[in-house]
């Protein structure tokens, strides 16, 4: 893999392993990746079940995830 050589300096200025630290992040990203190819598989298995939303439904949820998203930064802090 290839680092440059003022991130790799960065590095090395912190005491830090860029292998271990490089090997960390690849896993992570291809963990991820899966994660949205299995989310998105999920999805359309769903949507050929029960069908695509229409706009009521789309509402609904947008203003549900709305009032979950005030409510989570309320019992955040």
């Amino acid at each position: 893999m290839y680092l440059p050589e003022d991130l790799y300096a960065e590095l090395k200025a912190e005491g830090l392993p860029a292998s271990e630290l490089l090997q960390e992040a690849v896993r992570v990203e291809l963990k991820r990746r899966r994660l949205v190819r299995e989310g998105e598989k999920y999805l359309d298995e769903l949507l050929a079940e029960v069908g695509t939303p229409d706009a009521a439904e789309t509402a609904w949820a947008q203003d549900l995830a709305r009032r979950l998203a005030r409510r989570a930064d309320r019992t955040a802090v």
